[in-house]
């Protein structure tokens, strides 16, 4: 049976935006530095807070395996992930995970198989970024457009506990 867990709240913003380019050249990332506000550990979950400065998260992160490539960054202090457009599909977008203090790999796999995609701020950034990347003609015009993501909140984070667990008639 599918064991519902408690969530935490969610509100992220996003506090900033640098362009990341690579020794190679050719690798070049957005990134979208992303706090989310309101949890009891702030230290953990926003920047000002969490002791750590953007500049040296950034140069730590172009030097990190498996950087590479041209897509986005969505920077958490506790999070990172890195989406690619795949080189070997370029009409896909791949995702890799890391802790973003030492910049260990994150295993996105989840209960039963599933991967992690994204939260909310991920996902709104995701479909603007996959869009740009569509309508775009070239690496450099891609580049050039930045998600207008400034924040969004979860209004219920307990929808899916209240439905699974009270009722399945719409009425949870």
């Amino acid at each position: 049976m599918l064991e519902i867990k408690p969530c935490n709240t969610y509100h992220a913003v996003c506090t900033g935006k640098e362009l990341l380019r690579g020794t190679d050249g050719k690798t070049t990332f957005k990134v979208y530095f992303l706090d989310i506000v309101g949890r009891r550990e702030p230290a953990r979950t926003v920047w000002a807070q969490c002791g750590m400065c953007e500049e040296d998260f950034l140069a730590r992160l172009a030097k990190a395996e498996g950087v590479q490539g041209v897509g986005f960054v969505t920077a958490f202090p506790h999070v990172t992930k890195v989406f690619r457009f795949g080189p070997e599909v370029e009409t896909n977008l791949n995702v890799r995970g890391w802790w973003t203090r030492d910049l260990r790999p994150l295993n996105l796999l989840r209960g039963e198989d599933y991967v992690e995609f994204a939260c909310l701020a991920e996902a709104l950034i995701a479909a603007d970024e996959f869009q740009f990347w569509a309508e775009a003609e070239s690496v450099p015009a891609y580049l050039e457009k930045w998600s207008n993501f400034a924040g969004h909140a979860i209004r219920r984070r307990d929808k899916l506990a209240r439905w699974w667990n009270v009722g399945r008639a719409g009425k949870a």
